[in-house]
């Protein structure tokens, strides 16, 4: 069942049991994947819904840390919330374990990389975990630790 028709479904059930949270959780999802298949004038793909997922987790916790960083709790709150149903939406992530076996086996197709090179490696790492959620900035230290 693609995304969109997903949504639509949650969101219908949604408001039978009057959870306003999630219902506007899941309009706000609904509604930048739509913006997102607009835009690009094409169908959604699974690639291209999960960078738009990926940009919305990543609004969230920019908005938690400042929330909580003026004292605003109950939006911080909120924002947290929204950042849980995003996740439900999302693939599985990928353990550690996937992580490490990935980075191991992107360095064995390059040999002798350094951490010059350490785009080639994050570029074959993230190859090897297509269809996980990954997050950049975890994978890229891990890269540069095992390079270093």
């Amino acid at each position: 069942m693609a995304l969109l028709e997903k949504l639509q479904k949650d969101m219908v059930e949604a408001m039978k049991a009057k959870e306003s949270a999630r219902l506007d959780a899941i309009r706000m999802i609904k509604s930048a994947l739509q913006k997102f298949q607009i835009d690009a004038m094409k169908p959604l793909d699974e690639p291209s819904e999960l960078q738009v997922l990926n940009t919305l987790l990543k609004q969230r916790r920019e908005a938690v840390e400042m929330y909580k960083t003026a004292g605003r709790a109950e939006l911080a709150e909120k924002e947290e919330v929204e950042l849980k149903m995003i996740e439900a939406y999302m693939p599985a992530a990928a353990s550690a374990e996937d992580i490490d076996a990935a980075i191991a086996a992107a360095i064995a197709e390059n040999p002798g990389a350094t951490a010059k090179q350490m785009g080639v490696v994050m570029k074959a790492a993230q190859g090897k975990l297509t269809g996980k959620r990954v997050d950049g900035k975890a994978l890229s230290e891990a890269v540069r630790s095992k390079l270093a």
